[in-house]
């Protein structure tokens, strides 16, 4: 059996060019008859046949009107005589390629597309037409799809994003661009690209086989420009005519570097000053600009030289790369008018590639005028200090302040102290000389030191002002007193022996303590025989105390007065006298104090402690008794309502008449709401109890029962506000009287039936069934007051 290709010329022109490549490959396989056991030991017959190997090309995108011929199947049984059945199967078997089985012609059916599929893998077949038993074993073979130049390339990955640096040499590599092309390329040039540049000459170049971009031009500014569009085109076929191609842009960036000094826009900056500017404020701004970015336009400044280096620094707005003058010492306009500074701007990162197109520096001229500004006038000195002595009588010099205007004018100064800095007033100033005298006498020992200011202002000029403080101490005079310096209770046992030390006393003094200043202590001269204590004076400003007497009674005398004498050695010297009270308490026999307390003779007598406090708890018991049983009685005679049995007022009467309306008086008697005291004509109040009886007003008269409630009502309100003893609020006095009668009417619905109604009820027809009922009761009556 052979596989034959019947129809080269039938296909187009390249078809041809396989048809000896087929031919060439074509050849004939003998199978060699042998023996194969199988599994029985049976003895298995090859048959001989004969195959074509090969593999046939059909042309994708075919569109002819007929199917093309893909080859043809003939076994070397098949005498003619059409017994022999040819069957195809595998990849496209019956749809996309379709067998003869007569004569074994294998035809396409379909329009292939390399791309989708490049070949198909077919087994082919010859059986007996009547049994369909096969008279060859099955063999396969392939149909590749021959390639045309049908795909264009493509750019996957565009479009493209690159930077390259500014001044970059020619042929610098910017980025490699790749197109791709779905045609087969180990065939023919369907798949060979060639690369070109459509956009950005002369500035890129493309190499033609790698797509490699470079620089084509030299020193390229980004100052100038900045992104560049760039067209790349990739071209099939080697770039021959009738090749396909496909385009894709580039955007290229030119990155920056330090390629531009900085430039001042002057060669000389004017600003000015006003001379009452404080150091530290800003006195202008200059700047350089350096068109390079970020680090590469950074510019630092410095003042080179100039006769204001010491009154002016320099510095440098991070966000704005402006130089910044300020003040550093204060000018003066009296002085100096006029300063000159030469400020340098430089880069402080420079690119050693273009050091060369240096220097990347730049200097320029500030010149920097004084302005007059009118000035406080300014103290001599930046503060006083003076002292006065204590005591010193009203009108005592303190001292004299002395400021002057700095201005050209020079004008006259007024002082003053300000009050805010001298609250009470102690010293008062010439207004013209600045002279500060006291106004009263003044005392260390409350205010040592007195911190004023005083203010200076030019006359007829603004209302400036300047301070400055004035620091006034007041000098010691020796004029108080010393006095012991703590204030305790000497305790000693009644056993003491004589000549012991009780206590060492010292002594303190308000006045300011000189360093050879010391207290000397004595009795006082009416204490100065006494028999119990004595004083030693230790002359280091202490003193001691020592008993004399021998034993001490606390029943004869438990507290002792000892009047001391205290003097110092001040100019002029001052001296006090002291009493240092001494306690006799009782001690065991190892001196610790039991008790300094005087007991009652009466414990001697036998009653104990106990006994004592027992009675004083039955006493306290006894006057609490009494306490509550008087308060009880007075609460009694005293109460804060009066209540009276007799008060009709306090009768509730209920009763189940429903009456006959407002106007029904035959229920209750109306006379039941008068206070029986009103017939006197004196109304007591209930709430307090009067201290004076008032006589009966004269115009007040018995109330009979059949006068009107109303006037009775209203005679009560007015006694009540006129009465004196009724104190500063109102008692609510409640009367179960309706009044005669409201023009509102009753709000009763009793009588609702059998009056007449001015209402239609008509519409209560078109409610529903739920509101029939209350239809018939009104809509009823209305029908029949009509038809009457």
């Amino acid at each position: 059996m052979s596989l034959q290709r019947t129809s080269c010329a039938s296909v187009e022109t390249r078809t041809s060019d396989f048809c000896p490549r087929e031919h060439g490959h074509r050849r004939h396989l003998s199978l060699h008859r042998h023996r194969e056991r199988g599994k029985e030991g049976q003895v298995l017959h090859r048959s001989k046949r004969g195959w074509v190997w090969n593999q046939f090309f059909v042309i994708e995108e075919y569109t002819g009107p007929d199917p093309v011929l893909v080859g043809r199947l003939h076994s070397d049984v098949d005498s003619g005589n059409g017994n022999i059945k040819y069957i195809l199967s595998g990849e496209g078997a019956g749809t996309i390629f379709v067998i003869d089985d007569k004569t074994g012609n294998i035809h396409a059916t379909k329009t292939l597309d390399r791309e989708e599929q490049a070949q198909y893998t077919l087994t082919a077949q010859a059986v007996d037409r009547d049994t369909n038993k096969p008279l060859e074993p099955p063999s396969e073979f392939i149909v590749k799809v021959q390639d045309i130049n049908d795909n264009p390339p493509e750019f996957l990955h565009g479009p493209y994003y690159a930077r390259v640096a500014e001044m970059s040499n020619v042929g610098t590599s910017v980025i490699k661009v790749t197109a791709t092309d779905a045609d087969d390329p180990t065939y023919g040039n369907s798949a060979r690209l060639v690369y070109s540049i459509l956009q950005g000459q002369p500035y890129f170049s493309v190499e033609p086989q790698t797509g490699i971009i470079r620089t084509a031009l030299p020193n390229m500014d980004r100052e100038a420009r900045q992104e560049y569009d760039v067209v790349i085109q990739a071209k099939d076929m080697g770039g021959h005519m009738g090749g396909l191609s496909g385009t894709t842009q580039v955007k290229i960036t030119l990155t920056d570097v330090n390629d531009n000094p900085p430039k001042f826009a002057q060669g000389v900056y004017a600003m000015a000053v006003s001379e009452d500017k404080v150091p530290g404020e800003e006195v202008g701004r200059l700047k350089a600009k350096d068109p390079d970015l970020a680090e590469n336009g950074l510019v630092d400044y410095r003042i080179l030289e100039g006769d204001g280096m010491n009154l002016f620094e320099i510095t440098k707005d991070s966000e704005t790369q402006e130089a910044v003058i300020k003040l550093k010492k204060t000018v003066d306009f009296e002085t100096k008018r006029s300063y000159t500074l030469k400020v340098e701007a430089s880069n402080p990162h420079v690119d050693s590639r273009f050091i060369a197109w240096g220097p990347y520096k730049d200097t320029t001229i500030v010149k920097i005028s004084v302005e007059d500004a009118d000035e406080p006038p300014s103290f001599m000195a930046p503060g006083y200090n003076f002292e006065v002595e204590e005591n010193a009588p009203a009108g005592t010099l303190v001292g004299r302040v002395h400021a002057k205007d700095t201005d050209i004018m020079n004008n006259p100064i007024r002082y003053m102290i300000p009050r805010y800095t001298d609250l009470e007033e102690f010293f008062i100033i010439n207004h013209e000389d600045g002279i500060i005298k006291t106004t009263r006498p003044l005392d260390r020992e409350t205010q040592a030191w007195h911190n004023i200011s005083v203010s200076a202002t030019e006359i007829g000029r603004s209302l400036i002002s300047f301070l400055v403080r004035v620091n006034i101490k007041v000098k010691d005079v020796n004029d108080n007193a010393p006095e012991f310096a703590a204030q305790n209770e000497v305790l000693v046992c009644e056993n003491v022996s004589p000549g012991k030390l009780i206590e060492t006393v010292s002594a303190t003094d308000k006045d300011e303590m000189a360093h050879r200043q010391h207290f000397h202590f004595s009795l006082a001269p009416e204490v100065a025989n006494n028999h119990s204590f004595s004083i030693k004076d230790n002359r280091d400003s202490t003193a001691s105390i020592f008993v004399i007497r021998k034993g001490l009674s606390r029943m004869s005398q438990d507290v002792y007065h000892l009047p001391i004498q205290i003097n110092d050695n001040g100019v002029p010297p001052m001296s006090s006298t002291n009493t240092l009270i001494i306690r006799v308490c009782s001690c065991d026999s190892k001196d610790t104090i039991l008790s300094c307390n005087v007991e009652p003779f009466i414990l001697s007598a036998g009653l104990s402690t106990g006994a004592l406090i027992a009675i004083l708890a039955c006493i306290v018991i006894l006057l609490a008794i009494v306490v509550l049983f008087v308060a009880l009685r007075r609460q009694k005679k005293e109460p804060l309502i009066l209540f009276e049995e007799e008060d009709i007022r306090e009768n509730i009467i209920t009763y189940d008449d429903e009456g006959g309306g407002e106007e029904d008086t035959e229920a209750f008697d109306i006379a039941t709401l008068q206070n029986p005291d009103g017939a006197n004509g004196f109304l007591p109040r209930k709430d307090i109890k009067p201290e004076l009886q008032y006589p009966m007003r004269p115009d007040l008269r018995p109330i009979g029962n059949s006068v009107d409630v109303d006037d009775f009502i209203k005679t009560r309100i007015s006694d009540a506000d006129n009465d004196p003893t009724a104190p500063p609020y109102d008692s609510i006095q409640i009367y179960g009287y309706e009044g005669r009668g409201s023009i509102a009417g009753s709000l009763s619905s009793l009588e609702s039936v059998t009056t007449d109604s001015d209402l239609d009820y008509d519409y209560l027809q078109s409610w529903g069934p739920r509101f029939k009922k209350l239809a018939d009761l009104y809509g009823t009556k209305d029908l029949v007051d009509d038809n009457s």
